[in-house]
């Protein structure tokens, strides 16, 4: 039988999802998906997101502004969807992604900007009173240091340090880990240390696919088995510790 799962972070609303969106909808339900958390980065992306949370009791909207849009867009651009994620925030279960990726910037200037964009998105996650899904890569404890007044952070597909991950457990926030957990060493280091309390599990699907191809929000169900050796805990035990986290975090 599989177990009740949260993906608690996926991105249906992208193209690689355009032949078969509801197809890997129904597959998601079939392997035990009783959630999923489609997480916006874009204008675009954010309204799909709503569209497919308004269609489908399962399906959770999140609203961000991806650090790429942060580092590289018009103030235009990044004004556009801030007011987006202010007018549609009562239909969101949270506020992200949005953050700090350290490995695409070159300059200076470029992580200026993207930390500017990124604080505009963390006042907006505590007007609205929504727990923020971060983006930290190359950049964990910069994030840290920035959203210490949010009162819910999810730290979504985390691969920084085992001591930046105490920290961030120790703020009380969460640790999100993808699929990676099923094939990579580190992050199965992360996930033998991570509090059951603090985690969540999460494909970031179309990316990170613990299979061959295109990841997608059925193949959640590969990173229990994995983590629950790594934790010597029940299988069944890492699935409700996981879904009740999401379920408590994005209250739904």
């Amino acid at each position: 039988m599989p177990y009740p799962i949260i993906d608690s972070h996926c991105h249906l609303d992208f193209p690689k999802f355009n032949p078969d969106r509801e197809e890997a909808i129904l597959r998601a339900r079939k392997a035990g998906v009783v959630g999923m958390i489609n997480s916006g980065i874009s204008l675009k992306g954010n309204r799909m997101s709503l569209e497919l949370a308004e269609k489908n009791e399962d399906i959770h909207a999140t609203l961000g502004l991806s650090p790429d849009i942060g580092r590289e867009g018009s103030d235009k651009d990044i004004d556009a969807i801030l007011a987006q994620i202010e007018a549609n925030a009562g239909n969101a279960a949270g506020i992200g992604e949005a953050g700090l990726d350290f490995q695409d910037c070159k300059t200076n200037e470029e992580r200026e900007r993207q930390t500017a964009s990124f604080k505009k998105v963390i006042e907006l996650a505590k007007e609205l009173s929504k727990p923020l899904v971060v983006h930290a890569r190359m950049a964990e404890t910069e994030v840290l240091k920035l959203v210490r007044d949010v009162d819910t952070v999810i730290y979504h597909c985390y691969s920084g340090s085992v001591e930046t991950m105490r920290e961030i457990v120790d703020t009380g926030y969460h640790i999100s880990l993808a699929t990676l957990v099923c094939f990579s060493e580190h992050h199965q280091t992360l996930a033998a240390e991570v509090p059951p309390e603090n985690l969540l599990l999460e494909t970031d699907s179309p990316f990170l696919s613990p299979r061959k191809g295109r990841n997608e929000p059925a193949f959640i169900v590969d990173s229990i088995p994995v983590v629950a050796k790594l934790k010597e805990m029940e299988t069944a035990e890492i699935a409700k510790f996981a879904t009740e986290n999401a379920r408590r975090v994005f209250k739904i």
